[in-house]
């Protein structure tokens, strides 16, 4: 072979690998558009085996880069899983926690997806995944970490941070597609998420404990505080007329609320509760530092937690309505 024909062989090679380069640049799939893709398939597994679909998006994401890794590229494999002995399937070696490990490689996305559901299904080591609510997607992400489906310390946090960036939460609920979609919708009509979860005391909560979980209904935007619904009150509704829109009693929502008097009707922006509060909060605060002008009652409404419950974990003398000192610690759980 002359050194000319060489020369255009090497060329050829070269002009070839640097458009591949190029074109691999160019067509690098963002996390939007792989949430876009298999955001079905996610809902879908949900649907079947109770996997939070925010779960199973935010490990394709982390796992796979948004499916730009060589892994995901060459095995279409997203979420990492390595052989087993058990696998009988076709295999491909890559070098992970140590060189030239054995993954399992798969005709297409959708077949890793499936054998991801059924991976977590099957196993016994992840059996106590199951016995948490498929809404509720930290404790899936804490529970993946310490029954060791990865060995990065901060696996459980990189997850919840995917979630929560991308609000794929929303996935996880009743319509959640609908909800997905309308998301930027949503921002907008509410404010921003640091306005959201401001109670009629002034207090700021962690915002990630109030989502939108319903557009409106009846005219009425429904909210979530501590897993419990509630609406904010407009300016000269009653408890008849908010239990009407929502065919609850306003002797059950005086009830929910906390109220006996029936006297008493809700004042504009007040946490209006459709469902019994809890006894206590179920997310990670377990101190409240009182603001100037809060009562045990309105901790209460803030936190969706019952101002009996609040009086006994603290073992106070207050009475509902009195003010609390300011920078009172009081328990919340």
């Amino acid at each position: 072979m002359t050194n000319f024909r060489k020369s255009i062989i090497l060329a050829g090679i070269l002009s070839v690998a640097l458009f591949g380069a190029q074109a691999q640049k160019r067509t690098r799939q963002t996390s939007e558009e792989y949430i876009e893709r298999y955001k079905s398939i996610a809902i879908g597994d949900m649907e079947r085996y109770g996997i939070p679909a925010s779960i199973t998006l935010a490990q394709g994401i982390l796992e796979s880069d948004s499916g730009n890794s060589r892994l995901s590229v060459l095995s279409n494999n997203h979420f990492g899983i390595k052989c087993k002995r058990d696998w009988k399937g076709a295999k491909v070696y890559h070098d992970d926690d140590a060189k030239g490990e054995c993954f399992r490689s798969y005709p297409s996305v959708e077949e890793s997806y499936r054998d991801h559901a059924e991976f977590l299904d099957q196993s016994p080591r992840y059996d106590s995944l199951f016995a948490y609510s498929s809404t509720d997607y930290k404790s899936w992400a804490r529970g993946l970490k310490a029954a060791g489906y990865a060995t990065a310390p901060d696996y459980a946090q990189r997850l919840i941070r995917i979630i929560e960036e991308n609000q794929l939460y929303l996935l996880d609920r009743p319509d959640g597609s609908r909800l997905y979609a309308a998301r930027e919708q949503v921002a907008g009509r509410y404010g921003s998420r640091s306005e959201i979860g401001k109670a009629a005391s002034g207090a700021v909560i962690d915002p990630d404990n109030y989502r939108v979980t319903v557009n409106a209904h009846n005219g009425y935007n429904v909210y979530t505080a501590n897993g419990v619904h509630y609406v904010p009150a407009k300016e000269g509704d009653t408890f008849e007329n908010i239990g009407k829109q929502f065919r609850i009693s306003a002797r059950n929502l005086r009830k929910f609320n906390d109220l006996t008097d029936r006297r008493t009707q809700p004042s504009k922006d007040m946490p209006v509760y459709i469902e019994r509060k809890k006894r206590r909060w179920t997310g990670d605060a377990a101190i409240h530092v009182c603001r100037a002008g809060e009562t045990l009652y309105t901790v209460g409404q803030i936190y969706g937690i019952r101002s009996r419950s609040l009086a006994k974990m603290n073992r106070r003398s207050y009475a509902e309505d009195a003010v609390l000192p300011e920078g009172l610690e009081i328990r919340i759980k």
